[in-house]
């Protein structure tokens, strides 16, 4: 892994070294490593190996984690590198870029953990291990939060009873709004078409 995360950067010699967004580039991609690094050190602290402590499973816990191990290396690093291999550097319109691009991951990792118990299997090709393995998902956040004073080892069973479908879509409309109205308020001047293409592949 550490080889291949080096080949990243000979990568960028290799091909862009010549290029004026060249140390743009390298600045970006070693913030994304680091921001990666930091949501993966921020999960394994939060479920050790073989400890469940639901304390740890906040909902603001579970933002951090997802912004930093998902959004920005998934939805901000991709489109980022593009606009500064097409001389877009200004750091408004990657700020504005950036307000966008991580509500779209945020709901991508949700989307992502709501599919894990609900998905249909043929359809998504996930077998709902999430609760299994101790993974911190948006669902056992979404448990805690409407019924911590029960018992924690009725959450799996809470699943249904709190008809989290219902709860999910009522996420996946109010955060589809909200990220069509940031893309309507930052994505000048960028094309919305960049933005409205990523948003068709998630919602």
């Amino acid at each position: 892994a550490t080889l291949m995360g080096a080949c990243i950067y000979r990568l960028l010699k290799l091909y862009c070294r010549e290029q004026l967004y060249y140390l743009n580039l390298i600045e970006l991609f070693l913030q994304s490593s680091y921001q990666t690094e930091i949501g993966q050190t921020l999960d394994l602290i939060t479920v050790p190996q073989g400890n469940v402590d639901l304390g740890r499973f906040t909902e603001r816990r579970y933002k951090s984690i997802e912004k930093y191990k998902i959004a920005f290396y998934s939805f901000y690093l991709p489109v980022a590198t593009v606009m500064y291999m097409v001389r877009i550097d200004d750091e408004k319109e990657h700020a504005n870029a950036k307000k966008i691009l991580l509500e779209m991951g945020e709901f991508f990792q949700i989307q992502d953990d709501y599919l894990d118990l609900f998905g249909d299997p043929s359809v998504t090709r996930k077998f709902g291990t999430d609760i299994q393995d101790n993974k911190f998902c948006w669902l056992v956040v979404q448990c805690l939060q409407w019924k911590e004073a029960e018992k924690v080892a009725w959450v799996k069973a809470l699943y249904e009873e709190l008809d989290l479908p219902a709860v999910f879509l009522q996420y996946e409309e109010g955060s589809h709004s909200h990220f069509m109205g940031l893309i309507e308020q930052y994505a000048v001047p960028l094309p919305a078409a960049i933005f409205l293409g990523l948003a068709r592949k998630i919602y």
